[in-house]
Parts: structure tokens; sequence; C-alpha cells
């Protein structure tokens, strides 16, 4: 019995059904023209203010973290830590010094959406978490030994695998320390353990 003859059009539609699939590939967020770093928040949910963005550029590339959000969240968990073994009134020193003023007319605000205003250096200092930044002015000076504190960088912040904390530190204490003087460098010093204030003289 011979074969029954297809047509073009049943021809087409199995041809098509055995063609395969390919998956759809979703650009990064980098990848979409116009997108800047304080426009990102539009796809990602998080904004960074432009003043910050210099330093979190030094932070970024001295450690070698992916992104300035990865530099941001070291950041704070670094100056948490720092915060936590100083006393009151030191804190408020280094924060008058890492106070920038905002930009007129900046549309970028806040640095989460459902946080405190951070839109210096100053509020990454006292942290953009409000509890944490209540806590820290209430409880006394921490006695926290240097493998401690790395490690809380390491676990708080989520750090990258290739990036060691004590790279990620001395990373961010080298962009504090260019917006400190002399006075404030030394006060700091004052509070650190031992390796931690090697890498704080050394960054």
């Amino acid at each position: 019995m011979a074969a029954e003859e297809q047509t073009p059009v049943e021809a087409s539609v199995e041809t098509q059904a055995e063609a395969p699939v390919e998956a759809p590939v979703e650009a990064p967020v980098e990848a979409i023209e116009g997108i800047t770093p304080s426009s990102r928040q539009h796809y990602t949910g998080i904004s960074i203010a432009p003043k910050d963005l210099p330093f979190l550029e030094k932070v970024q590339l001295k450690s070698g973290l992916s992104d300035l959000y990865d530099a941001r969240d070291v950041t704070e968990v670094v100056f948490r830590t720092m915060r936590d073994m100083m006393t009151k009134e030191a804190v408020e020193h280094v924060a008058d010094e890492l106070h920038k003023p905002l930009d007129a007319g900046n549309p970028d605000r806040t640095l989460y959406a459902a946080t405190p205003l951070a839109t210096e250096i100053e509020d990454l200092w006292k942290d953009t978490n409000p509890i944490v930044n209540f806590l820290s002015k209430i409880r006394p000076p921490l006695v926290i030994k240097s493998d401690t504190f790395l490690f809380r960088v390491k676990q708080e912040s989520g750090l990258q695998a290739t990036v060691s904390p004590e790279r990620a530190v001395e990373a961010v204490f080298s962009a504090t320390k260019d917006e400190l003087s002399q006075e404030r460098i030394q006060e700091i010093a004052n509070f650190l353990p031992d390796e931690i204030r090697s890498i704080w003289a050394k960054a």
C-alpha cells in the first residue's frame, strides 16, 4: 500500500513541531541601553545615592567586588563592626567628617526603598538599618577580636567567595581614610584589634 502523501501545509506544521525551541536569554541589567548605577533601581528595586558613588567605586575597585551593590553591603558591615568597638563620641566625630551635602535637585534620594535616607557616606557609617542604628547609640563599646571582625564581614555581608575578608576590609578602610583627617584616622586606630589595626595602617 502506497504511503499517503503530505500536503505542503502538513509538512510545514510537522517541520515546525520538530524544530528545537531556544530558551530566551535574559540580558543583564548592565546591557540594557540607558542603565546607569543611579537608574538601575528601576530594574533591581535598589538605588545608590550619586554622592556615594565615588566612595563605593573605590571600594569596588580596590576589593575586586562584582558591583557597587556588593561594595555598599560590605561597607555597611565593616562600618557597623567598627562602630561596635568605638565610643559614641568617637562615632560622632567620624560621622562629622563623613558628612557630604546632597546635590540640589537630586531625584535619587534613598539607598533602599524602606530604610532611612542614605544620601551621604555618613548615612552608610551610621547604618541604614534603623534598628542597628538605634542599638549602636545605646550599647557600650564591645571587645571584638580580629578573627571575629573578619568573620562578621564575611558572613553578614554575604561576601563573594573570590574576595577575602581582609581584602574587602582594606578596601573600605582605604576609601574611608581618604575622607578623614589624621586626627580621626588615629582615633579610629586606637579602637581596632591588632590585625585589623595593621590593615587600617596599611590601607
